[in-house]
Parts: structure tokens; C-alpha cells; sequence
């Protein structure tokens, strides 16, 4: 049938594949993902810039591996520093739209091939990841 959604995940940066697929396929829409750290945002900053050359809308930021939870005791650490993402949305005018803990589950039900959200939906992760794909659809689906 027909896509609702076709979601293209790409390596940061302004790369061939980038450029050739905002050039090539009428996009709704962008979202950037990136963890913390300032070396991080650097190419995330290059991906927003080229979007934004290309007249793409930027639906949001997601703050990738925001935390750490230990899967003993629950403890949250920011390994990778924290917030970054959400002040450079901010910086730029776009939400922020998931900071995405690091945890086990995710790797773990990833591994499996059976989505964080349908195997444990209470968890932090898929609780995050549900808000975003709640997010995209309002943005490109109307």
C-alpha cells in the first residue's frame, strides 16, 4: 500500500546522500538528532544549515543518549554531558522534542527486532520515542 510515514535515518553531517535526497524527494520535514556534547552539535549544526538551504522544515531536535539509567539501580548520570540539544533548539527556534535516555532495553529489544514501544511501553525510552512519533505525526500528517 501507500506510505503514511517513510522515515530515512541518516549519518550526521551534509553528505552526497543528504543533498541528493532533499534535491530529489519532496521532504515534509527534518528532524535532527544528536547527543550533547558540543563536538556532536558541530555536525548537527551542519545538517540544520543544509536543511535549512534547501527549504526543509525542521520539525525538531532529539537529544540522543541524554542519560545514562543504570539497569541495577535505576541511577541517572549524564555521561555525555546534558541539554546541549535542547539549547540549541532553542537557539534556533525549533522544540525539542525527546531527550533520549541511553539504557539497555532499547539495545536489547532493538537486537531482537521487536520495537522498545510494543515489547515495554512504560518504559522511559519508549515513552520518548512514542512522544516524537507523536510529534511527526501531527507535523506531516493533516
Amino acid at each position: 500500500g501507500t506510505l503514511d510515514v517513510l522515515i530515512v535515518d541518516l549519518p550526521p553531517g551534509t553528505g552526497d546522500v543528504q543533498l541528493t535526497l532533499t534535491q530529489k524527494v519532496e521532504l515534509k520535514g527534518a528532524i535532527i538528532v544528536s547527543t550533547p556534547q558540543d563536538v556532536a552539535l558541530l555536525d548537527a549544526r551542519k545538517g540544520i544549515d543544509m536543511f535549512r538551504q534547501m527549504h526543509t522544515p525542521l520539525l525538531g531536535m532529539i537529544e540522543n543518549m541524554s542519560s545514562h539509567i543504570c539497569s541495577k539501580c535505576g541511577h541517572q548520570e549524564h555521561i555525555f554531558d546534558h541539554g546541549g540539544v535542547g539549547k540549541e533548539a532553542k537557539k534556533i527556534g525549533i522544540p525539542l522534542l525527546a531527550e533520549i535516555p541511553l539504557g539497555l532495553e532499547l539495545r536489547m529489544a532493538s537486537d531482537e527486532g521487536v520495537p522498545l514501544v510494543i515489547s515495554t511501553p512504560e518504559n522511559a525510552q519508549a515513552k520518548a520515542l512514542l512522544r516524537v512519533a507523536d510529534h511527526i505525526i501531527s507535523k506531516v500528517i493533516s
